[in-house]
């Protein structure tokens, strides 16, 4: 078991880079890009689904840049609103309007010398579009209520989660932003394209959890990691960082069964409709729960406390499974 947990996190050593875990061809391939744009003042735009790990691949950016003991500033495009969005960017001046009653920096300003991240660029509103161009040709701005020009030396990394080649041809994306942001690309594949990757961040996630809740998880069963892989995961690796935090929480022993993953993500096994397969997901919980009850001479209290279940959880699945003593 040693021996096993010291290869599982050399093989996690090899294929981690700065938190972000993947063996798969197309994070190999994202890896490469970190490494050779890391070191210049490019401008990048990353592209993923939700959960995908964009802000991860900014801040490891940022982290291997010569920008590295400059600030990271991250917004969030789609939280800057119309009435506050130029001083937002640029900040104020003293009485520059009402309620101004000190100057205050913007986020150009803030983020000066080092890196701004934009999230969520694709749903910024035309206007935030119209001054981010502006900003990033002139590099120089005024705040508002303002007459001097400052000097901005930030480096911009960008992320979406909407195609902004799609946003572009509809028009409602600035296509000549679009060229200034896509200077170098970086696409991060949704989860379920890379689901060979799913042991590798099972083990990730479940390293920081021994150290975070100092318990001695092992990893999780083989019907649990069978269930992890049959998942699509919307919400990418951000939705099975949280069922894995939550399965260790419940687990009662060193490894996580089926039984506490689903109490983690009931759509885990919800999802699942009865099919003639001996590996559909209810199929893997029927007979595990079966091997359980044979093994403890169907002693209900003691197969509960061996699945990690209360008994009356354990009642209503054989209820649901329709299983008998007889088999």
């Amino acid at each position: 078991m040693q021996e096993n947990r010291m290869l599982r996190q050399q093989l996690l050593e090899r294929f981690q880079v700065e938190g972000i875990v993947g063996s798969h061809s197309r994070m190999l391939a994202v890896f490469d890009t970190l490494q050779r744009v890391s070191g210049s003042h490019a401008t990048v735009l990353i592209s993923g689904e939700n959960g995908t790990g964009k802000e991860l691949i900014a801040r490891a950016i940022h982290r291997h840049s010569p920008r590295k003991n400059g600030p990271f500033v991250g917004v969030s495009c789609a939280a800057l609103t119309e009435t506050l969005l130029e001083s937002e960017l640029f900040g104020h001046e003293r009485g520059a309007f009402t309620g101004a009653v000190s100057t205050r920096k913007g986020i150009f300003e803030v983020a000066s010398d080092g890196t701004l991240f934009l999230d969520e660029i694709g749903d910024s509103s035309p206007k935030l579009q119209l001054d981010l161009l502006r900003v990033l040709d002139a590099r120089e701005f005024r705040r508002v209520g303002g007459s001097q020009l400052i000097k901005t030396d930030v480096r911009i990394l960008a992320a979406t989660n909407r195609g902004l080649k799609k946003l572009v041809e509809s028009g409602a994306f600035r296509e000549d932003l679009y060229y200034r942001l896509n200077v170098i690309p970086v696409t991060l594949p949704p989860l379920r394209e890379r689901k060979e990757d799913i042991p590798l961040l099972v083990e990730h996630f479940l390293a920081q959890s021994r150290t975070e809740m100092q318990k001695p998880l092992e990893g999780v069963s083989a019907e649990a990691m069978e269930m992890l892989m049959a998942h699509d995961w919307p919400g990418n690796v951000r939705e099975l960082r949280n069922v894995l935090e939550r399965g260790a929480v419940m687990a009662r022993g060193p490894i996580i069964t089926p039984m506490e993953l689903e109490l983690a993500l009931p759509a885990l096994l919800a999802g699942a409709t009865p099919t003639d397969s001996p590996d559909s997901l209810r199929d893997v919980e029927r007979k595990h729960i079966v091997a359980m009850l044979k093994q403890q001479n169907w002693n209900i209290t003691r197969s509960a406390r061996a699945l990690g279940i209360d008994r009356v959880t354990l009642y209503n699945k054989i209820k649901r499974y329709q299983i008998r003593e007889d088999e």
